[in-house]
């Protein structure tokens, strides 16, 4: 994901590795219930492995030349730790639909805005997406 900003799918996952692509989904079921990556409902399409996400989403963040969609505002921050790059995240409150300058440079956050969870952090996992 960090190269393309797409997650592999099983079949291309499985036909890179040699394996069955069987094999390769249940990897992604046994992922997704331990809470490592994020599923599309019903399916083996893998929506996100955080801090990156596999679909668009309100959370852009750019480093450099490459850019990257977080799952929530908490990912948009993990992903210049993941890459210990300094990045730009454009992000706009939910709320009025203001942007939200903020970002990452010299290992330290900057930005005059807040994250508010809705949910507590015992019941992310119950709804994940909605989270």
């Amino acid at each position: 994901m960090v190269d393309t900003g797409a997650a592999p799918s099983a079949e291309s996952l499985a036909r890179a590795q040699s394996l069955t692509t069987s094999l390769v989904e249940d990897a992604y079921r046994e992922l997704a219930n331990a809470h490592v990556i994020v599923l599309e409902s019903g399916t083996t399409t893998i929506r996100a492995a955080p801090p990156f996400s596999a679909v668009p989403t309100p959370f852009l963040v750019r480093s450099g030349a490459s850019a990257w969609y977080a799952p929530c505002a908490w990912d948009s921050f993990g992903i210049p730790a993941a890459l210990k790059h300094g990045a730009l995240i454009e992000a706009r409150c939910a709320w009025s639909g203001d942007p939200l300058p903020c970002g990452v440079e010299h290992g330290a956050s900057y930005g005059d805005g807040f994250i508010h969870l809705l949910v507590p952090a015992a019941h992310f996992w119950d709804d994940i997406v909605y989270t």
